[in-house]
């Protein structure tokens, strides 16, 4: 496994993390055997892994809870990422939320404490000035943001030090490159990767739109007919499909599995601590973490690039995957 600065923080973090929402079953994920998700975990430690990536809004705090029960005892070997929920950031339920938060992973501290979301409520001086309380305090060791854009990372900074901005990023959307992915180097802030896989459509497993499941398709790579759709474009289901076929006939060629490509591919940026995936069961982890030593050839980057280019200029500089124009949750 190979681990790299998060920010300038001092901490070594895997290449591969584990992202931990799709462990507690849910309306996106389907059932979820409560042994399964633990076993998955503990098979991640046994891997080099010693990432995990949660969230107050995971399962409503069941992915804290199956955290704190999975690695009872051996805290110590583990760097364990949380995030306060957007509605949560005004100093008082800051501060409830990280302590109910350190409550359910059975912790003192939280590793790595992100933002979930700019709030538009609360400005940032309040919450950045908890957070420095909560971290003098040591319920926190490093501070970080999530979902923050070209507008709002430089006003978060300017109210304090973050070292990370947690952010979606895969070869079916690009929107990052156009200025976050820059800014955040510029400020040397450290960019942790979700939906590095895309839902899934990076394994290669749905090559139709009729194949992907309902609440998988409300992406903007999709049409604003299917049901839970939030953004009003036309969608890019055509660019879509066309990049995935693209990018299945450069892996075939290179011998190399799909998933694997994807999931190595933003790891190329040497901006990017790690990339998070979610997983299910041990055998999911066991095949995901190989991708932490896929080396990509750099002509073989060059044509991913060129396959997927038509998609980021369609789908453009918007990095809310999920709303468009005035909606976008992203400034």
């Amino acid at each position: 496994m190979e681990y790299r600065k998060l920010g300038h923080s001092g901490l070594d973090v895997s290449a591969i993390s584990i992202g931990c929402w799709p462990i507690v079953g849910d309306a996106v994920w389907g059932p979820q055997d409560k042994q399964e998700s633990i076993a998955a975990l503990h098979t991640a430690l046994d891997c080099g892994v010693n990432f995990f990536d949660s969230a107050e809004a995971y399962g409503n705090g069941y992915s804290e809870e199956l955290l704190g029960e999975a690695f009872a005892g051996q805290r110590e070997k583990v760097i364990i990422a949380s995030k306060a929920a957007q509605q949560h950031l005004s100093a008082t339920d800051l501060r409830a939320a990280c302590e109910a938060s350190l409550r359910r992973l059975r912790s003192d501290y939280i590793d790595v404490y992100y933002l979930h979301w700019p709030s538009r409520s609360v400005p940032f001086a309040e919450t950045m000035k908890e957070m420095e309380t909560l971290k003098r305090e040591g319920k926190i060791r490093v501070l970080a943001c999530s979902n923050f854009g070209v507008q709002d990372l430089p006003e978060l900074l300017a109210c304090g030090r973050v070292e990370t901005n947690e952010l979606p990023y895969n070869l079916l959307f690009r929107a990052i490159e156009y200025g976050i992915l820059p800014l955040c180097a510029r400020h040397r802030v450290s960019v942790t990767v979700y939906m590095p896989l895309m839902q899934g459509l990076l394994t290669g497993k749905f090559r139709t739109v009729e194949a992907v499941p309902p609440m998988r398709a409300r992406t903007r790579h999709f049409a604003p007919t299917h049901p839970g759709t939030r953004h009003d474009e036309a969608g890019a289901e055509a660019e879509t499909f066309a990049a995935i076929d693209r990018v299945a006939k450069i892996c075939s060629a290179a011998g190399m599995p799909m998933a694997d490509v994807a999931l190595a591919w933003p790891l190329q940026q040497r901006i990017v601590s790690s990339v998070i995936v979610g997983v299910r069961n041990a055998e999911q982890v066991r095949a995901n973490i190989k991708a932490a030593s896929l080396q990509l050839p750099p002509s073989m980057i060059q044509a991913l690039d060129e396959a997927t280019r038509p998609l980021k200029e369609k789908l453009g500089p918007n990095a809310d995957m999920w709303d468009s124009g005035e909606k976008s949750r992203y400034r």
